[in-house]
């Protein structure tokens, strides 16, 4: 059942909301991708300095990938209580927990000091982190989609995804600027806590915006209309959206899942394991591997909100097949300039493929949205989006890293992430298109909701 949509806030409104989601997300992604970079730059020295050099890193980027492995538990209680509360409360949580994981790790002492323990923490804050950005972006990305106009829903909801890059940015320049002042002994000792203490002081500014904001109009109508049915008391609707998304949107959270696959594989070799590759195999300097990212980063915040607005005009599944077929095609391009050892080739291999990332990226945020009902959409984005990066993101690196030491060629991870483009074209290609699916529609959708009699009897999970 639908009913009218709520009146568009205005453009002020909506501006403010979005600069809100924008900030908060580039300091959630800021905060995680710092540790990626520390990851492969300092952190297989300070934290498991008794291993090879390579299996150091690969030990790095172990904790960095247990940071993936807790965003489907911080995507189901975020989701849960998202769905239950609103979004804005959530996100203010969310920005809380991962602005506090990452101080801390700015604070911890190293395995020269601590001995095991250090690594033990390190894994623990890691994990914190993870749990905090498995509850944020799906909230993020609603308070935008069911504030603004369903007309360039693609344009405005790509715009929490730009601080991927925006944090990929903000991270990769502290450190690049430190790399670039400091002697490797001075950043190895004591520079490398910077950028993580610098957390404290974005978080308060993040927490500031947030705060000012108002909860999604649109979830605020589901759970008046659920307390005007009387079909439960407001305080109880929807006591597990969780079990009515696996009964309602199974295939959905199955499609999010495959698409998410090319996303976010292609993005953690992009941005993370280029820094061990450019490094190792190509003997391109820290400096030069980051400023490289640090510029295509810039590019790449450029582009998304264009690719969200194509979607608007073409729809969700063309712009995002373009960008996963794309992506695919690029990887042997993409090592083969890695290899020549210039910077321009360098800066040409990462940018553009995180212009066909972006490809991807940008509709995905108002694709998911557009899948799931209301009083479950938190939970459906967030599952869909996190339970995926468990098998994509999070093991990206390491995959890269080990193919690299086994087959010592770019080859078999070029592979890899064209074997991870199938899967995502498969997936989207079996989507419908969602461009212009009403997100104040509060049931399932037909296509995907229990006989109407047995709706009827599970009015509860409206």
């Amino acid at each position: 059942m639908s009913s009218p949509a709520p009146a568009p806030p205005p453009p002020a409104s909506l501006k403010r909301i979005v600069t809100a989601s924008l900030i908060g997300t580039t300091i959630e992604w800021y905060d995680f991708f710092l540790y990626g970079s520390a990851a492969a730059l300092v952190f297989n020295k300070l934290f498991f300095p008794d291993s090879d050099p390579l299996v150091g890193t690969l030990l790095s980027f172990l904790t960095y990938a247990v940071g993936f492995a807790a965003r489907p538990l911080g995507a189901l209680v975020f989701g849960h209580y998202g769905d239950r509360l609103g979004r804005k409360k959530l996100l203010v949580l969310s920005l809380l927990l991962m602005g506090g994981a990452t101080f801390a790790i700015g604070l911890l002492p190293t395995h020269a000091t601590i001995g095991t323990a250090a690594p033990v923490l390190l894994t623990v804050l890691r994990l914190v982190q993870g749990f905090a950005l498995g509850g944020e972006w799906g909230g993020a990305v609603l308070l935008v989609s069911e504030h603004g106009d369903a007309r360039r829903r693609g344009f405005w909801a790509s715009w929490p995804q730009t601080g991927a890059p925006a944090g990929q940015l903000l991270a990769t320049g502290v450190l690049s600027l430190l790399t670039a002042v400091l002697s490797d002994s001075a950043f190895g000792s004591w520079g490398w806590r910077i950028p993580f203490l610098l957390s404290g002081v974005l978080v308060i500014v993040g927490l500031w915006i947030r705060l000012s904001v108002d909860e999604s109009p649109v979830f605020k109508q589901a759970l008046a209309q659920a307390e005007a049915r009387k079909a439960v008391p407001a305080a109880d609707a929807e006591r597990l959206p969780l079990v009515s998304v696996l009964k309602h949107h199974w295939r959905d959270v199955l499609v999010a899942m495959g698409a998410r696959m090319a996303e976010n594989i292609s993005y953690y070799v992009i941005t993370a394991f280029i820094l061990v590759y450019a490094t190792t195999s190509a003997g391109v300097s820290k400096q030069t591997a980051l400023n490289a990212v640090l510029i295509a980063s810039a590019v790449h915040f450029a582009v998304i909100p264009a690719w969200g607005a194509l979607s608007d005009r073409i729809g969700r599944r063309p712009v995002y097949l373009l960008g996963a077929v794309g992506v695919g095609l690029w990887m042997f391009p993409f090592f083969s300039l890695i290899d020549t050892g210039g910077f321009g080739p360098l800066i040409l291999a990462v940018t553009v493929g995180l212009v066909l990332h972006g490809a991807m990226y940008a509709p995905q945020a108002a694709f998911f949205s557009e899948m799931f009902a209301t009083r479950m959409r938190y939970s459906g984005a967030s599952i869909g989006a996190q339970f995926a990066s468990v098998a994509a993101g999070a093991p990206a690196p390491l995959i890269a890293t080990a193919l690299l030491a086994d087959y010592d060629s770019s080859t078999p991870i070029a592979l890899y992430v064209v074997a991870a483009a199938v899967v995502t074209v498969i997936a989207v290609a079996a989507a419908k298109e969602t461009r212009h699916r009403d997100l104040t529609e509060i049931e399932p959708s037909s296509a995907d909701a229990a006989p109407a009699t047995a709706r009827a009897a599970d009015a509860h999970t409206v």
